[in-house]
Parts: structure tokens; sequence; C-alpha cells
């Protein structure tokens, strides 16, 4: 594909744009700006993941990796603002998640451990478990709200916030989860995912983009679950006061 062929491309950007100002729905600046990021965003890190693929050197693989980590808990964490140390408590979930399922993929030789497989495959990885921890902050946020008085009364019986909030806690993993393993059962039949349509239109055997998207979407099962019980557990009594009363 050619330069020539991303710029026609944007015909499809300007339909959005059009449709926005025929319904007068206001997006015209959000669509303009995420076009022009995602633009730069993606050939930029087209470049340098050719240096970091050339090089072949562990250093570049970890900061490519952080910097993954760094910019997926900066975004889950606008889903809870008021909620202090947040940024850190998904950087830490989204780590641990990184370093489970990527560890477990190289240990068992599913994967082999190049910057061709270690970085897109990681992408994936920390771009689905930073979609988890954005929903169960959001579904958190309106779970403590809604239950409010369920919370409060248990608290003033002397439970522990722990305790006061356990069933709101487990509504929010379970909403949080459901997408991925929706995805997964649908995965196929509604849609081919990116790798696997990436793979085929790069002249791979449908076979063998098939085998990777499986060994993706089996690894995003043990992701999504890692990280929605690691955020659970890490940011709860971010809701709290130090007196273990809720916020307001």
């Amino acid at each position: 594909m050619t330069y020539t062929s991303i710029w026609i491309a944007f015909a499809f950007v300007l339909i959005a744009l059009l449709l926005s100002l025929w319904q007068r729905l206001g997006l015209e600046k959000e669509i303009a700006i995420g076009t022009v990021r995602s633009t730069l965003q993606l050939l930029v890190i087209g470049y340098v993941l050719q240096f970091v693929f050339h090089a072949d050197s562990l250093l570049f693989i970890l900061l490519i990796i952080s910097m993954m980590i760094a910019v997926a808990s900066w975004n889950a964490a606008s889903k809870g603002k008021k909620l202090r140390g947040i940024f850190w408590r998904i950087a830490i979930s989204l780590s641990i998640t990184e370093l489970v399922t990527m560890g477990l993929l190289v240990t068992l030789g599913l994967v082999t451990p190049t910057p061709q497989y270690l970085i897109p495959m990681s992408g994936m990885i920390i771009g689905s478990s930073m979609i988890v921890c954005s929903l169960f902050l959001s579904h958190m946020n309106r779970e403590v709200e809604t239950s409010r008085g369920e919370i409060e009364t248990l608290l003033c019986l002397g439970a522990t916030p722990r305790q006061a909030v356990q069933a709101v806690l487990k509504r929010a993993v379970k909403a949080s989860m459901i997408p991925t393993f929706d995805t997964m059962k649908t995965i196929g039949l509604v849609q081919l995912p990116g790798m696997m349509t990436g793979m085929i239109i790069a002249g791979a055997s449908p076979v063998e983009a098939v085998r990777y998207q499986i060994l993706i979407m089996l690894s995003f099962s043990s992701s999504a679950a890692v990280s929605a019980v690691l955020i659970s557990m890490l940011s709860y009594r971010l809701w709290f006061t130090r007196d273990a009363m809720l916020h307001h």
C-alpha cells in the first residue's frame, strides 16, 4: 500500500464529518483530532518499530512495552479522575498482567522471544487489559453511587470497607470481563480479528493466521481475568476515606 492510498482513504473520514455536520452531532473536532492523532501516532510507531526490530535489543523492547503500559494506564485512569493514585494502580495491574501472560506464552514455547512477536502481542494484551480496567472503573463508579445506602449501612453495622463493598466489586469485575468473553463467542462468525486479517492480507495461510488468532484470544481470557481482579483488589480502598467512610 502506498501513501497515495492512505490519502484516498481519508475520504472515509470525510463521510463521518459530513454526517456529523448534517445531523448536527458536534463531533467534527473529535473526528478531526482523532484522525490526525491516530495517523501520526501510527506513522511514528511504524518507523520506531522498524528500528527496534532491526536493533533486536532487549532494552528497546522493554522501553516500548513500558511506553504502552504508561499510555494505557493514563487512558484508563481518565475513567477515575477523582480517585487519587489510580494511575499507578492501573499501571501495576497492567504490568503484572503483561508479565504473567507473556511469561507463560514464552515459557511454554508458544511465542518466539523476538521483537516481531513480543511487541505486537504485548500491545494486544495491554490494550485488552486497558479496556477491562476502564470498564471496571466506569462500572465501579456507577455501582458505588447506586448502592451507596447499602454500603453505608454495612459500614455502620461494623463491616470493613472490603466487606461493605464486596458485592459491588463482584458486579463491577464481572461487568468489565463480559465484553472480552462476548467477543470470543462471536469471533470468526461476526468478525475477523485484526491480527488474523493482517496476516492473511500479508500473504500468510488462513489456517496459520487462525492458529495465531486462537492463541491471542485464549490469552485474552487470562489477561482479562488477571487485570480485572488485580485492579479491583488494588483500587477498592480509593472509594473510601481514611476513616473508612465513602467519599462524597
